[in-house]
């Protein structure tokens, strides 16, 4: 009875060690996923995705995934080239494209590109100048986007976006740049008043012209302003009529002849 409890137990033990080596020899790896496979401490290669088998103790798995990360770059305060300072952040999104290089040329990859990204978003802003920050943001972006990934490849990562979120000016240049756009906004506003009066001008110039060649059409545009007016006022208004209006009426009158002679003169007396 001792010897079947002690075989039994045996047994149990064994049994319970098969599972945990088993248990610890199959690995499942996610589609997003790979695994890096050390044996002893050597790099032997990269498994997945799916169900794969290693030995136990001597073999050892990293995970690493494969999928696009968000990276917030923190609010860097920097000197642009034209002397103003400011206060950048930006967004990175990178992913592994050699999973084998991200666990073994860098100990964190992801805590790495953070700061390779803070470094290099204080160094280009410090070689740009404010206008250009502000007005060519996509130059800014594309340039980081290579300085970042160029520093990043070693270590299996590749960057494949970064944007500039937000460019914080001091309220001292925030004023400034109000009162430029203002002022910017004023010249143009006189400009267009200006050529809408240039316009205007010579527009009347033409019609002017027209007119003259037709005193008929002159008279008209009085006859025309008249009943405007007639039509919009109800008070008494004085308007001066040209004389040349006036001059087409008494053309049509009959012309008064001066005779010498008077109707007794004509029976043959003579004057006395």
């Amino acid at each position: 009875m001792p010897q079947l409890i002690g075989f039994l137990t045996s047994s149990s033990v064994f049994l319970i060690l098969l599972i945990l080596l088993l248990s610890s020899a199959i690995k499942i790896v996610q589609e997003y996923e790979r695994g890096v496979i050390f044996r002893l401490g050597r790099f032997v290669g990269v498994r997945g995705p799916g169900l794969f088998l290693i030995i136990p103790i001597v073999d050892r798995m990293v995970k690493v995934d494969l999928r696009v990360v968000t990276l917030d770059v923190p609010s860097q305060e920097a000197i642009t080239r034209d002397n103003v300072t400011v206060k950048v952040n930006a967004v990175a999104y990178f992913r592994v494209v050699d999973p084998a290089a991200a666990v073994i040329n860098v100990e964190d990859y992801q805590r790495a590109t953070s700061q390779i990204a803070q470094t290099t978003l204080r160094n280009v802003i410090g070689q740009s100048e404010l206008d250009e920050i502000l007005a060519h943001r996509e130059k800014i972006n594309a340039e980081l986007r290579r300085i970042i990934d160029e520093a990043t490849e070693p270590w299996g990562v590749r960057v494949e976006i970064v944007e500039i979120k937000d460019v914080e000016l001091p309220p001292g240049m925030q004023r400034a740049m109000a009162r430029q756009a203002e002022a910017e906004r004023e010249k143009r506003a006189k400009i267009i008043h200006a050529e809408g009066e240039f316009q205007a001008a010579r527009t009347l110039a033409e019609a002017a012209n027209v007119i003259s060649q037709s005193p008929a059409a002159l008279q008209l545009r009085y006859l025309q302003t008249l009943t405007e007016i007639a039509v919009e006022q109800n008070s008494t208004i004085i308007f001066p009529v040209p004389l040349e209006l006036i001059d087409v009426f008494l053309r049509n009158l009959p012309t008064a002849k001066n005779d010498t002679s008077s109707p007794e003169l004509s029976g043959g007396e003579t004057p006395r």
